[in-house]
């Protein structure tokens, strides 16, 4: 048996682990922890996209199940709580907004544009194809994990202080989100700009504007979820790490680095924006100056 075919069950056995360690004290289905119960779910909801998937060799509804799986996670968290107050339904709240704004911008950006190049090679091979489904399953599960905690946390008297911080913050990273991406659909469907790379907007204060806001508001939900969390679970710091981690050494950054610089790279200017211009944390924005030298 190939790596390959090993890894997935790998991932969903430590992602199930990771659930047991940071469980809400006696939150549980049928005697069943809560919080593995979800990840389970999810990762069931991963094999049912990727068999369809793999028939009809398509990736069209790839981002919309996994966006999907967020919401299916928070509403049984809500159910498996019965004592829910404004708290765990702010909390959610969250994670729903983002999800149905994300899922539903990535769903039609894939069906307009027809693919997602990604998925070229990998839908032609069962084991990576099926690995694919299964990182999206790790990514739903390990990123909701401090909210899902909160969620299935019974909460009594008034919303606390820090979770409304945790508000403001994840309200900064969407908004930026929203507006990075709403920019970069305009640049991409003006037609005296294809072929071009956008350096305008916030995407002049930094190379990938969308994956601040994404980080950010991760984190504000991370915060909004703290006063829930007590011992062990505090080992849900891992949420808004991992989004880091996923976006900036993973998936994110480096894969649209590499495609920049094959489509690009011969450009003076783009390699002026490089330069310029910082990957992820903001910087003055200024004029691109071309080095001819």
């Amino acid at each position: 048996m190939s790596s390959t075919r090993l890894i997935p069950p790998i991932l969903v056995l430590l992602c199930l682990g990771y659930a047991a360690l940071i469980n809400p004290h006696e939150q549980a289905w049928r005697g069943a922890p809560a919080l593995p119960v979800i990840f389970s779910v999810v990762f069931m909801i991963q094999v049912i996209g990727f068999l369809h998937a793999w028939w009809r060799q398509t990736e069209h509804f790839y981002d919309l199940i996994g966006s999907l799986s967020f919401l299916l996670a928070v509403g049984i968290a809500l159910y498996l709580n019965p004592a829910a107050t404004g708290y765990n339904f702010l909390v959610a709240g969250l994670i729903v907004l983002w999800a149905l704004r994300l899922g539903s911008f990535l769903f039609l950006r894939i069906a307009d544009v027809g693919e997602d190049r990604r998925f070229r090679k990998i839908k032609r091979s069962f084991s990576r194809f099926l690995l694919i489904w299964t990182l999206q399953g790790v990514w739903v599960s390990l990123t909701s994990s401090a909210a899902l905690v909160a969620i299935l946390t019974p909460m009594s008297g008034s919303v606390p202080g820090l979770a409304w911080l945790g508000v403001a913050l994840w309200g900064v990273g969407f908004l930026v989100e929203v507006v990075a991406d709403a920019q970069k659909s305009a640049f991409r469907k003006d037609p005296a700009k294809r072929g071009q790379f956008i350096h305008h907007g916030l995407w002049s204060v930094c190379r990938h504007p969308n994956y601040l806001g994404e980080i950010i508001l991760w984190f504000g939900i991370f915060v909004s979820a703290l006063p829930a969390l007590q011992g062990w679970q505090f080992a849900a710091l891992l949420s808004p790490v991992f989004v880091v981690l996923l976006l900036t050494r993973i998936s994110g950054i480096p894969a649209l680095a590499k495609r920049g610089l094959s489509q690009w790279g011969d450009d003076p200017l783009y390699r002026a924006y490089l330069r310029q211009t910082r990957a992820l944390v903001p910087g003055v924005p200024r004029p691109l100056i071309v080095d001819d030298v």
